[in-house]
């Protein structure tokens, strides 16, 4: 009974729930139990097929049993906004600004309102926190460093925003591919292609990549704006992370190498470069056998007859091309004589059968001498119809065109 009773309570605590009953179970509104869970205070397992991380139950038994549960877990997750931050700390918003864009304080998360202003959240406990240990900091002029800072238009709360996520993510996996992706997703794409030159690592981490924060805008020009400030801007920090992401890949490829096409991450390492060779050789073309005077032919294709196997050759052997001793002068053109131009001959007048002179010139021996009955038939019809069929004989038939008085 015993070990029933025991066996049970144990599946009981590693039973699984989903987000949304878990926020419901420990009295917390949506936004501060993902807030809960991105501050790692409350512990979430990966479900089964990929699918929404879960809460066990002995996670939720833990927490309801502190003693300041719910109120102690409400106060670690409250984040207010700068007028509420401002309000606790007994400054003006304008001051709490100058503050945080000096780094003093470092932002939880960040939203855009409807004006595609940013609008930053800090953790309330922190900002009580600072005000215990900076008083000096919240009257009287702030001193020369941070005014020269303030005129250089300096604003750290992007970068101490980015600096707690990967934190954060770092802290959330223990995998180094997954460590070198985390610090790979606040750098921009060149920028990691200049690092890993190795396109089955880049492709690798892009499939590790963390999630985009929770409450990421959905219009295109809100999101770019969003995913901007996701991504290093600064030279000194682009710097830094370049530099983890180099040390961070030398700990991740010494655990197992990148997956290959094929295979599965965490395998035994392989051969990449005898496979790569082998592809290399299977496609590039053999090298055609060289043909020399007297050697076999290399094209001979054995075929069957009557008589027996043999090599029947599809081609004859290529001569070895003789060159002369003394080259031969260049032939200059043919020099061609210039015609010389006949005299005309005379020839008498003859007259057509239509009264016509015909003027005949000399023509050669192979055509014949009948001009009419070289001809076709439809030409000398024509002939006929345009001069009639004697002299004059057209002209008597047309009516002479009236004249008239003046």
């Amino acid at each position: 009974m015993t070990v029933e009773g025991h066996d049970r309570t144990a599946d009981e605590r590693t039973r699984t729930v989903t987000p949304a009953r878990a926020a419901q179970e420990l009295e917390l509104k949506r936004d501060e139990f993902r807030l809960a869970v991105q501050l790692g205070l409350v512990r979430t397992v990966p479900a089964g097929g990929g699918g929404r991380r879960r809460v066990e139950q002995g996670e939720l038994d833990r927490l309801r049993a502190a003693p300041d549960f719910p109120a102690g877990l409400r106060d670690r997750v409250r984040a207010v906004g700068t007028g509420e931050a401002a309000a606790l700390l007994g400054i003006t918003p304008e001051r709490f600004t100058r503050l945080v864009r000096t780094g003093h304080l470092s932002p939880v998360r960040f939203s855009l309102n409807r004006y595609r202003a940013v609008v930053w959240t800090y953790l309330a406990e922190e900002v009580a926190d600072f005000g215990r240990t900076c008083p000096t900091l919240l009257t009287g002029r702030l001193p020369l460093e941070l005014r020269e800072r303030l005129a250089a238009r300096e604003d750290l709360r992007p970068r101490n925003w980015r600096a707690r996520r990967l934190a954060l993510l770092l802290r959330a996996t223990d995998d180094p591919w997954a460590r070198a992706s985390a610090i790979a997703s606040l750098l921009d794409p060149l920028h990691v292609a200049e690092v890993v030159d190795d396109p089955y690592e880049r492709a690798h981490l892009d499939r590790l990549r963390p999630p985009p924060p929770q409450g990421m805008p959905v219009p295109a020009a809100a999101r770019e704006l969003a995913e901007r400030l996701t991504r290093a801007d600064d030279p000194d920090e682009i710097l830094w992370h370049r530099l983890s992401l180099a040390l961070a890949l030398d700990e991740a490829r010494a655990a197992y190498p990148a997956p290959h096409p094929g295979e599965t991450a965490g395998a035994a390492p392989t051969a990449p470069v005898a496979r790569r060779v082998d592809a290399v050789s299977a496609v590039r073309p053999a090298p055609a056998p060289s043909v020399l005077a007297g050697a076999p032919d290399p094209w001979a294709v054995p075929v069957t007859v009557r008589g027996g196997p043999r090599a029947l050759s599809a081609r004859s052997l290529p001569t070895a091309p003789t060159f002369p001793t003394t080259p031969p002068l260049p032939a200059g053109p043919p020099v061609v004589p210039a015609p010389q131009e006949a005299a005309p001959v005379p020839l008498p007048a003859a007259t057509s059968p239509a009264g016509r002179p015909e003027v005949v010139t000399d023509r050669p021996a192979s055509r014949p001498a009948s001009r009419a009955a070289s001809r076709p038939a439809r030409t000398r019809f024509f002939d006929r119809f345009r001069w009639g069929r004697a002299s004059g004989e057209a002209r008597a038939r047309r009516r002479k065109r009236p004249v008239p008085w003046p």
